[in-house]
């Protein structure tokens, strides 16, 4: 892999938290154009390899290079997050304002030419049903539902349409349908050449969304490879759990289970 097939690049990245190393000489390498999925156990340091890849935390060593930019230098950072899209684990949504207040803010913030940002909220809000009536679009963002806030967190990512777009669990705590919208409108963004990096518990949806895999355990990469390559021996659920721990150790049993004990009360 030469140096412009890389959208994402990390070198020994590491985020020290007290006694604590969330994240642990990290050597990522996202290839342009892919639906990469970034796997691990709550606690991992997904959230937090998000974080510094995004500039909402700074490495405590290590480097990172950006669609062959530096991020951590501030003569390149502006240039590098002007081409990135992000939704954060907290959406970071203004919940005062209504949801179309919202997109022309981010617009306006990435320097959207103003027609072209608006022409493009109306089909973010028609494609994403984030509301067309007048009394929707009144609607503030407290009002939402934490599926509507995912949906117009995503909307607000992709407004500046991003060469490189990071998504914190978009999955998590949306229903079917939603999730099915967001998948498909993710396929149609990689179809147009961006990178997509993606964390989710969810293992089947990386599996139907994903071109590549990344898992991380304690801190420390464990495995990065296309998905294909990784599902050629055993299923992604078998390779993850391979990764990260013994099925033995994520058996769940309970004492008054047992064969032998007496039932439920009654």
């Amino acid at each position: 892999m030469t140096f412009h097939d890389t959208a994402v690049e990390t070198f020994q990245l590491c985020r020290q938290f007290d006694d604590l190393r969330a994240v642990d000489n990290l050597d990522l390498r996202v290839e342009r154009g892919t639906l990469y999925g970034f796997l691990g156990r709550n606690g991992a340091g997904k959230s937090t390899t998000i974080k510094m890849l995004t500039g909402l935390l700074a490495p405590s060593s290590g480097s990172i290079r950006m669609l062959g930019q530096n991020p951590l230098d501030p003569g390149q950072a502006i240039e590098v997050k002007r081409r990135v899209g992000v939704v954060p684990e907290d959406l970071a949504l203004y919940d005062l304002l209504t949801g179309r207040e919202n997109l022309t803010f981010v617009g306006r913030m990435y320097r959207v030419d103003r027609d072209v940002a608006q022409d493009r909220i109306d089909e973010l809000f028609a494609l994403l049903e984030l509301g067309t009536d007048a009394g929707e679009e009144k609607r503030l963002v407290i009002d939402y539902s934490h599926g509507m806030k995912k949906k117009l967190a995503l909307a607000a990512a992709l407004i500046a349409n991003p060469v490189l777009l990071f998504l914190d669990e978009p999955f998590e705590g949306v229903d079917a349908v939603t999730s099915r919208v967001i998948r498909d409108l993710l396929r149609r963004v990689a179809d147009q050449g961006a990178t997509i990096f993606i964390t989710s518990h969810v293992l089947e949806i990386v599996e139907r969304l994903c071109t590549h895999v990344g898992i991380i355990d304690r801190g420390r990469l464990v495995a990065q490879a296309p998905l294909s390559e990784l599902q050629q021996e055993s299923t992604l659920e078998d390779t993850f759990l391979a990764k990260v721990g013994s099925t033995e150790d994520v058996r769940a049993n309970l004492s008054w289970l047992d064969e032998g004990d007496d039932g439920p009360a009654g």
